[in-house]
């Protein structure tokens, strides 16, 4: 029997009309509507003509996770009066509830994703709800781009929503084609916000290491809040591992603690969205419950303002998950589930000051995760670049040309980026398609259900209870009852049976198996031994166990799952598996190379034949014959690195490249650019053939870089001649002294004592620039600086001539020094002469 009542109180209801109209009108809409309004389970029943209001119809609501989509199938099903299976079912990985009779069926979007690439036309589907898509989750953004192509290529009339539990609804409504949007008022109770930052400072998150002074903080708030306030308590925490250690830390709190995340048993999460039996609860959850979940009976909410997102370093080829501090967007979210059914408070565990500063919304998941199963996705559905795909956010050229290189290393695309066979089979695989390499194959060398054993751990991390050995993690899990035991066992038979018929794999061991899978899924991540639990990955990558560790003496390990927090210089490994060198070469054979290197290492040439596999060098010898050209390339390499200095050059050498560099600059072409960046990129004009026949460091000292300038001179064009005369190395001065010319700075300088400039009226020019002249004391000491002689005569010589007369008496001192003859003597000595 329907929950008439139940249903009339959603608030989503006032909604609905104009949400028909949009959809009768334009077949898109972007519904937004605050969490706990009724969206996710009113709506979807009312579009399918299941409260009695129009024609029935399929409908199929897409949900980000599954714990979300089971939940919703639950709740709709509790409101017509039945048990999912009947008119409302749901599809999640691994688990399918439907029935004949199925008119709503709430998927997650993944699955999706999997049913438009077997059936673009979704046939016998009227309406798609796409919900939480304010999450920017990456599957749900390409669901909307591929249903856009569906609706403009052959199903105009397959109607589209797009619900949001924020009013940010204008991309979304740009991007279905200024599409109508219909927003619903929430029924929210006012929820006070209290500060609660820990007393002493926490470290900053750090990869998916969580400062544990700020988890002891979190559940201290936790217990506070339940001294302070009334009803149940809802926590947020970035991850299972926080949830758990918190949990610990509450033992003997007056109240229920459950734990809600994507991996809790399916009785658990009913368990908590079923609400209370009579005690006080305290749910710890992940960002699951932000916005799809509604937990009864809570009245406070704990923030302990932390996040997980994805994150990958596409140079190292790692990604997983980091711990990153919450946006405001979602601070708004969390607090708002302590008001949904009464006046309700929010314990933020940071500062205010620091609230401000926090990012407006979280990171769509396109911009910062890994694509190579986003770029598989669109190959199959026959735009490799995703170019045509509608998308809110392009994704990254340099993410994108990751992803095409992983998909050609493991061949699901050709050169072109067009799917192959081998391809379009790994995307109906459900996984990563590093993962369906592995099952593919892992299932060819080592039997289906070995490979797929394998597959199933890795494509959920095992507990950190399970250890860092990926092989004694397979023990466990096939002997465990808790339950990621359950959910692997159950992916294990979804997997098993996508590769039936595959070969038996029985001469290998467990433990060879599963360092196998390992490495045929991460062949960038095959590590040798350099000692002390420190490993270098074929990426290049180096990789450290922690000290307990029973990997450590393994001479090769394949990686699983590592991370590199942004101040270490190797990766941490968390999770791998022991193997050898043959393994290393079957899975990461494209990574072979054999060949000739002749490098610059630590100052000098080195030749070597190197057979390497990616970074890892598998066997060296010396090489007494190199190729000249790699020589050369090497002693380039060298002067890039170490600086021209490894020339020789001598003062006048010097000079010169001082000399052609001021010409360049005031004169331009056809005088030369002798800069480091500028004689470095053109070697072979001015280094030759001295650069050819060197084999050595020392033998770059040999080179005169003073005669190899001299190449570069503008002789083409017979400006080569007018060096001396536009950039002379001296000047004769009136005393009849040749002074040196200084290059150095901005302006030539000439250092000369004043006497030898008397009588000279104007100031000496280079190039049409006036030298800088330095006026020195009899004595050689700098007396004055002036770029204008005749105006230092009339303005500043009467100063600078009553210090130095009295200073050096012997030297003549006229006063008007420009009708006297210039001397470099004393006054006796012109007396004499």
């Amino acid at each position: 029997m329907i929950r008439t009542e139940a249903l009339d109180r959603l608030p989503v209801r006032t909604a609905v009309p104009a949400l028909r109209r949009a959809l009768d009108d334009r077949g898109v809409a972007v519904l937004c509507a605050p969490p706990g309004t009724g969206k996710t389970t009113l709506v979807p029943l009312v579009l399918a003509g299941l409260t009695g209001e129009g024609p029935v119809r399929r409908v199929v609501v897409a949900e980000p996770r599954r714990i979300a989509a089971r939940a919703a199938a639950r709740r709709m099903a509790w409101l017509l009066g039945e048990q999912p299976g009947g008119r409302i079912g749901f599809t999640v990985r691994g688990e399918r509830v439907v029935g004949r009779d199925t008119v709503v069926e709430v998927v997650t979007t993944g699955v999706l994703l999997q049913r438009l690439q077997r059936d673009q036309e979704l046939s016998g589907v009227d309406a798609v709800i796409i919900d939480e898509c304010h999450e920017r989750h990456l599957d749900a953004d390409t669901v909307a781009a591929f249903l856009l192509d569906v609706r403009e290529a052959i199903r105009p009339d397959l109607r589209l929503v797009a619900a949001s539990a924020t009013t940010d609804a204008e991309g979304w409504a740009r991007l279905l084609g200024d599409a109508p949007v219909v927003e619903a008022e929430g029924v929210s109770y006012p929820v006070e916000v209290l500060w609660a930052p820990p007393v002493r400072p926490v470290k900053p998150p750090h990869g998916m290491r969580v400062d544990p002074a700020l988890l002891t903080h979190v559940a201290a708030t936790v217990r506070r809040a339940l001294g302070e306030r009334e009803g149940d308590v809802l926590c947020f925490l970035p991850g299972v591992g926080e949830i758990g250690r918190v949990a610990g830390q509450l033992a003997g709190v007056d109240a229920e603690v459950l734990q809600v995340h994507g991996r809790a048993p399916a009785a658990v999460q009913d368990a908590v969205l079923a609400g209370s039996s009579g005690g006080r609860r305290v749910v710890l959850a992940t960002s699951v419950a932000e916005s799809s979940l509604t937990v009864p009976g809570v009245r406070v909410v704990v923030d302990s303002g932390l996040a997980r997102e994805p994150r990958t370093d596409h140079a190292r080829g790692l990604s997983a998950l980091t711990t990153v501090r919450a946006s405001r967007a979602a601070g708004r979210q969390r607090a708002g589930r302590a008001g949904r059914e009464a006046p309700g408070a929010v314990y933020r565990c940071w500062d205010q000051a620091e609230d401000g500063r926090l990012a407006r919304f979280p990171s769509p998941e396109i911009k910062v995760a890994d694509l190579a199963a986003f770029a598989l996705q669109a190959a199959c559905w026959g735009d490799p670049d995703a170019s045509s795909l509608a998308l809110l956010d392009p994704p990254p050229a340099g993410a994108m040309g990751a992803a095409r290189e992983v998909l050609e290393a493991i061949g699901a695309v050709d050169g072109g980026g067009r799917v192959t066979e081998r391809g379009a089979r790994m995307s109906r695989l459900g996984l990563h398609p590093r993962l369906a390499r592995a099952l593919l194959d892992g299932a060819r060398e080592a039997g289906a259900r070995r490979a797929a054993e394998v597959v199933a751990l890795l494509s959920e991390e095992p507990p950190r209870e399970y250890g860092d050995d990926l092989a004694a993690a397979l023990r466990t899990a096939r002997r465990g009852q808790d339950g990621y035991a359950a959910r692997w066992k159950q992916e294990v038979r979804r997997l098993s049976g996508q590769v039936e018929g595959a070969g038996s794999g029985g001469a290998r061991s467990d433990d060879a198996v599963v360092g196998l899978v390992a490495a045929l899924a991460f062949p960038e991540r095959v590590a040798r031994a350099r000692g002390d639990g420190a490993f270098l990955m074929a990426s290049g990558t180096g990789a450290e166990l922690r000290d307990s560790s029973r990997l450590r003496s393994a001479p090769w390990l394949a990686v699983a799952v590592a991370d590199r927090p942004s101040h270490a210089v190797s990766a941490r490994v968390r999770l791998a598996a022991v193997i050898d060198e043959p393994t290393a070469l079957l899975a990461a054979g494209h990574l072979r190379v054999r060949g000739e290197e002749v490098r610059w290492v630590d100052g000098e040439v080195v030749a070597r034949a190197v057979d390497r596999l990616g970074a890892v060098e598998l066997a060296v010898r010396p090489l007494k014959q190199p190729d000249p050209e790699l020589v050369r390339g090497a002693l380039v390499e060298g002067l890039r690195r170490e600086g021209l200095g490894l020339l020789r050059w001598t003062r006048d050498s010097e000079q010169s490249r001082l000399r052609l560099a001021f010409l360049h600059r005031v004169l331009g072409p056809p005088w030369p650019d002798v800069s480091d960046g500028a004689l470095l990129a053109e070697t072979g004009a001015w280094l030759e053939p001295e650069l050819s026949r060197a084999r050595r460091r020392a033998d770059l000292g040999r080179i005169d870089a003073g005669q190899a300038l001299r190449r570069l001179l503008p002789w083409a064009t017979g400006e080569a001649v007018r060096l001396d005369e536009l950039a002379p190395e001296r000047i004769e001065v009136p005393s009849g002294s040749r002074i040196r010319v200084e290059y150095g700075g901005e302006q030539p300088v000439l250092a000369v004592k004043l006497q030898e400039l008397f009588g000279m009226g104007e100031t000496p020019r280079v190039a049409g620039v006036p030298v800088l002249v330095h006026l020195l004391s009899p004595a050689g000491r700098p007396a004055a600086v002036t770029a204008d002689l005749a105006s230092f005569w009339r303005e500043g010589y009467k100063a600078v001539r009553a210090e130095l007369r009295g200073r050096y008496p012997k030297h003549p001192w006229p006063e008007d020094p420009t009708t006297v003859p210039a001397t470099r003597f004393t006054s006796a000595r012109l007396k004499r002469s």
